[in-house]
């Protein structure tokens, strides 16, 4: 019996020894706590880092009266950053901590950081302190959980897609002035007084100058001769087909003596003019002209259509009054060409006389010279002499250029608020200056081309990469970084398709990750040698850990 009581007696106090576990036992033997990280190395998404902590405490090592802070820390040479300390408590503990048990607990513990340039050569280290009294503390030997910080997602180029306002410029010029002959109802005679009305003599005058200029070319004349759509379509065709043969007849002696005598005409009829009948009803006040116009759409047959618009006898008188004797004619059309100045030209008509220029001149001048400065300056003259809204704008591209973006957003103001491009720049700005939510707000009140790439851009700066892969299309280091962080290798190399030293850059990510070693070695030489800022990059980045 008393050996039976010693027993008991032993085994109480090896129970009562492992109840007063201290917290001085705990922190030294912190290392019998596994904890594993999630990912590793740890990686920047969304312009921050996130990870998950798997925490496995065993049987009978933590105190019922136990409290544990554990702080996580990211350590890299500009300093270091601690997330928020989690706090851990033993079972007989009252506060509302993560309670572990005496027999043991497992658990995922999220962490989160925000990214800090600098963060590439990092490391993952736990610090902590164990209490069981709240006064007296014990400092946990740090641990360190992971080495390196993927930062991929930062070869992201914010720079922005935006573009000129289009100058309008046309190296050729196309001119169409006419003159035309009037038709009494029913007739192909042509009157004497048609051929000296004041729309041939405009037609005359207009040819005669253009064919005195050096930079115009009167190319052709076409001789188009019509009909009224009343009185039958076999009537009307065989009417036009003479009202055009008159017109030919009529033409030749218009051009006699002129300076367009010699260029070759096309004539040719025809029929009943419906399609001159549909404007100018259009454009008239003819009661009832949406009925009219109705009833063109719903027929196609000529005949029917003539006589339903008859039917309307009260809107017939006006078409037969107003309408119907303006399509009995016969035009002549010219085709004129203008050569406007070539590049050379404009860039002696910038230093000889640029008051010449009109508003597409002086946008497209500005394209061929070189500096800002010149640049600004004939934006500048386009909008003191034109209030050039183009060159408005485009001044702001100009400082976007520059890098300057204090100056670009000070030009914008003084542009339409509303305009897309307008809009998609005043993202670009937001992006540059990190502010994704203006700068997404911005490309989506756009709703340009561009804009939908900078969307794309946001999008992955946002962690949201299979997005930005749809958005940013296939071409371009962002559209290659896009689908390199949503896993699409072979969608990236495909993406990245120019010789930049980015588009390099990311080839040798790409390689890497597939295990083509002397290949990624290839395109980081090629990416290091011609960019400083990527050479020094390569020297941290986890990436190429393995190189």
């Amino acid at each position: 019996m008393k050996k039976f009581t010693l027993i008991l007696s032993a085994a109480a106090m090896m129970l009562s020894l492992a109840s007063c576990r201290t917290a001085q036992q705990m922190a030294k033997e912190a290392n019998k706590v596994a904890i594993t990280c999630n990912p590793s190395p740890i990686v920047v998404k969304g312009g921050q880092i996130d990870a998950d902590l798997d925490i496995t405490y065993p049987k009978n090592y933590f105190a019922p009266r136990a409290v544990m802070e554990i702080t996580p820390v990211i350590v890299f040479e500009n300093g270091e950053e601690a997330a928020a300390p989690v706090m851990f408590q033993g079972e007989k503990v009252a506060n509302n901590y993560i309670e572990v048990k005496k027999a043991g607990s497992s658990m995922t513990q999220h962490i989160t950081f925000p990214y800090v340039e600098g963060m590439a050569a990092a490391r993952l280290e736990l610090r902590g302190r164990v209490t069981t009294n709240g006064k007296k503390w014990y400092n946990i030997p740090s641990r360190k959980l992971a080495d390196g910080t993927n930062i991929t997602e930062t070869l992201a180029c914010t720079k922005g897609v935006y573009s000129l306002k289009d100058h309008g410029y046309q190296p050729v010029i196309t001119y169409t002035p006419e003159g035309q002959i009037m038709y009494l109802k029913n007739s192909a005679e042509v009157r004497t007084k048609e051929l000296k009305g004041e729309s041939v003599n405009e037609f005359k005058a207009a040819l005669n100058e253009y064919a005195a200029n050096e930079r115009t070319e009167v190319k052709g004349i076409d001789i188009v001769a019509y009909a009224s759509p009343d009185g039958g379509e076999k009537l009307n065709a065989k009417l036009s087909d003479n009202r055009s043969k008159t017109a030919t007849k009529a033409y030749n002696k218009v051009k006699k003596g002129q300076g367009f005598a010699d260029v070759s005409t096309n004539v040719k009829s025809v029929g009943q003019d419906w399609e001159g009948f549909q404007q100018m009803v259009t454009s008239s006040n003819i009661q009832d002209k949406d009925l009219i116009l109705r009833v063109l759409s719903m027929y196609n047959d000529p005949n029917v259509r003539e006589q339903e618009i008859k039917n309307m006898s009260s809107v017939y008188q006006d078409l037969a009054s107003d309408v119907l004797p303006q399509l009995r004619r016969a035009r002549f059309i010219a085709t004129v060409e203008y050569t406007n100045y070539s590049d050379a030209e404009l860039q002696s008509l910038i230093k000889e006389n640029l008051d010449v220029l009109d508003e597409p001149a002086l946008l497209k001048a500005a394209t061929l010279v070189k500096t800002s400065a010149e640049k600004k300056a004939l934006y500048n003259k386009a909008v003191e002499k034109f209030n050039s809204a183009k060159a408005c704008f485009n001044i702001a591209v100009v400082a976007l250029d520059d890098q300057d973006n204090a100056a670009a957003k000070a030009q914008l103001a003084k542009c339409d608020q509303k305009d897309a491009d307008v809009l998609n720049a005043l993202g670009v700005i937001a992006l540059r200056e990190g502010d994704k939510a203006t700068a997404e707000k911005c490309f989506a009140a756009s709703k340009t081309a561009e804009a939908q790439q900078n969307l794309g851009t946001v999008a992955i700066l946002k962690g949201e990469y299979a997005k930005a892969a749809s958005l940013l299309g296939n071409k371009g280091c962002n559209a290659a970084l896009a689908n390199l962080l949503n896993g699409k290798l072979d969608a990236a190399l495909s993406c990245a398709q120019c010789s930049c030293p980015c588009s390099s850059y990311i080839r040798a990510i790409v390689y890497n990750r597939q295990g083509k070693v002397s290949q990624a070695k290839e395109e980081l030489a090629k990416a290091t040698s011609a960019c400083e800022k990527l050479a020094a990059r390569a020297k941290t980045d986890i990436e190429f850990a393995n190189l």
